[in-house]
Protein backbone atom coordinates (compact mmCIF):
# COMPACT_ATOMS: atom_id res chain seq x y z
CA UNK A 1 0.00 0.00 0.00
CA UNK A 2 0.77 3.24 -1.07
CA UNK A 3 1.38 5.48 2.14
CA UNK A 4 -0.34 8.79 0.08
CA UNK A 5 -3.15 6.36 -0.10
CA UNK A 6 -4.00 6.68 2.91
CA UNK A 7 -5.05 10.33 2.72
CA UNK A 8 -6.70 9.98 -0.68
CA UNK A 9 -10.42 8.25 -1.84
CA UNK A 10 -10.08 4.26 -1.75
CA UNK A 11 -8.97 2.92 -4.71
CA UNK A 12 -8.22 6.52 -6.69
CA UNK A 13 -4.71 5.56 -7.19
CA UNK A 14 -5.87 1.82 -9.36
CA UNK A 15 -6.64 3.98 -12.09
CA UNK A 16 -4.74 7.79 -11.73
CA UNK A 17 -0.82 7.97 -11.36
CA UNK A 18 0.30 10.55 -8.96
CA UNK A 19 2.48 13.44 -10.28
CA UNK A 20 3.20 15.77 -7.93
CA UNK A 21 2.16 17.12 -4.54
CA UNK A 22 2.50 21.09 -3.80
CA UNK A 23 2.13 23.56 -1.14
CA UNK A 24 0.25 26.00 -2.99
CA UNK A 25 -1.28 29.64 -1.25
CA UNK A 26 -0.44 32.40 0.50
CA UNK A 27 1.55 32.27 3.05
CA UNK A 28 0.71 36.02 4.52
CA UNK A 29 -2.99 35.37 4.52
CA UNK A 30 -2.20 31.30 5.55
CA UNK A 31 -4.60 30.40 2.92
CA UNK A 32 -2.40 27.28 1.90
CA UNK A 33 -3.46 24.32 0.67
CA UNK A 34 -2.10 21.46 -1.04
CA UNK A 35 -2.52 20.40 -5.02
CA UNK A 36 -2.44 16.56 -5.74
CA UNK A 37 -2.00 16.21 -10.03
CA UNK A 38 -2.83 13.08 -11.05
CA UNK A 39 -2.96 11.72 -14.69
CA UNK A 40 -5.40 8.95 -15.82
CA UNK A 41 -3.14 5.62 -16.41
CA UNK A 42 -2.28 5.10 -20.03
CA UNK A 43 -4.53 1.81 -19.88
CA UNK A 44 -7.51 1.71 -22.82
CA UNK A 45 -11.44 1.14 -21.53
CA UNK A 46 -11.92 -2.43 -20.98
CA UNK A 47 -13.88 -3.85 -24.12
CA UNK A 48 -12.08 -1.88 -26.90
CA UNK A 49 -9.43 -3.19 -29.17
CA UNK A 50 -5.97 -1.64 -28.52
CA UNK A 51 -4.88 -2.11 -32.13
CA UNK A 52 -8.19 0.46 -33.10
CA UNK A 53 -7.13 2.82 -30.54
CA UNK A 54 -4.69 5.15 -29.27
CA UNK A 55 -4.09 7.35 -26.31
CA UNK A 56 -4.27 10.92 -27.87
CA UNK A 57 -3.21 12.88 -24.57
CA UNK A 58 -5.84 14.29 -21.54
CA UNK A 59 -8.41 16.25 -21.46
CA UNK A 60 -8.27 19.99 -19.63
CA UNK A 61 -7.47 19.34 -16.02
CA UNK A 62 -10.13 19.60 -13.47
CA UNK A 63 -9.85 20.48 -9.70
CA UNK A 64 -12.01 18.68 -7.02
CA UNK A 65 -11.86 19.69 -3.61
CA UNK A 66 -11.24 16.92 -1.24
CA UNK A 67 -10.96 16.39 2.69
CA UNK A 68 -8.91 18.47 4.22
CA UNK A 69 -5.03 17.50 5.67
CA UNK A 70 -3.89 19.04 8.65
CA UNK A 71 -5.99 21.58 8.19
CA UNK A 72 -5.50 22.66 5.09
CA UNK A 73 -7.64 22.43 1.71
CA UNK A 74 -7.24 19.62 -1.04
CA UNK A 75 -7.43 19.64 -4.27
CA UNK A 76 -7.15 16.46 -6.65
CA UNK A 77 -6.23 18.15 -9.68
CA UNK A 78 -7.26 14.91 -12.36
CA UNK A 79 -6.23 14.79 -16.06
CA UNK A 80 -8.77 12.27 -17.74
CA UNK A 81 -7.08 10.54 -20.45
CA UNK A 82 -8.38 10.90 -24.51
CA UNK A 83 -8.46 8.13 -26.52
CA UNK A 84 -9.18 8.00 -30.59
CA UNK A 85 -10.17 5.75 -32.92
CA UNK A 86 -7.77 5.02 -35.55
CA UNK A 87 -10.18 4.93 -38.81
CA UNK A 88 -12.88 7.06 -37.68
CA UNK A 89 -11.14 9.27 -34.89
CA UNK A 90 -14.18 9.03 -32.48
CA UNK A 91 -13.11 9.74 -28.98
CA UNK A 92 -13.87 7.42 -26.09
CA UNK A 93 -13.30 7.92 -22.55
CA UNK A 94 -13.04 5.38 -19.39
CA UNK A 95 -16.26 4.54 -17.87
CA UNK A 96 -16.27 5.14 -14.50
CA UNK A 97 -20.13 4.42 -13.32
CA UNK A 98 -19.27 1.37 -11.69
CA UNK A 99 -18.32 3.66 -8.70
CA UNK A 100 -21.36 3.39 -6.45
CA UNK A 101 -23.11 6.06 -4.29
CA UNK A 102 -21.55 4.09 -1.06
CA UNK A 103 -18.41 4.16 -2.68
CA UNK A 104 -15.19 6.17 -0.57
CA UNK A 105 -14.60 8.66 -3.05
CA UNK A 106 -16.27 12.24 -2.13
CA UNK A 107 -19.61 12.74 -3.73
CA UNK A 108 -17.73 15.41 -6.17
CA UNK A 109 -14.90 13.50 -6.81
CA UNK A 110 -17.18 10.65 -7.61
CA UNK A 111 -19.88 12.55 -9.73
CA UNK A 112 -16.82 13.91 -11.74
CA UNK A 113 -15.31 10.57 -12.77
CA UNK A 114 -19.21 9.33 -13.54
CA UNK A 115 -19.22 12.18 -15.85
CA UNK A 116 -21.60 14.16 -14.38
CA UNK A 117 -18.56 17.13 -14.25
CA UNK A 118 -19.95 18.50 -11.04
CA UNK A 119 -17.41 20.99 -9.66
CA UNK A 120 -17.52 22.90 -6.72
CA UNK A 121 -14.80 25.09 -7.30
CA UNK A 122 -12.60 24.95 -10.25
CA UNK A 123 -9.04 25.68 -10.20
CA UNK A 124 -6.27 25.45 -13.08
CA UNK A 125 -2.54 26.16 -12.69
Amino acid sequence: MNDLSLFLPEGLLAHFDLLNIEELGEVSTKKLFYQIDLNEKNTLPEGYNPEEYESKGFYPPKAIQDFPIRGKAVYLKIRRRRWRNKENRKEIKSDYRFIAKGSKLTEELSDFLKGTGRDPRRYDK
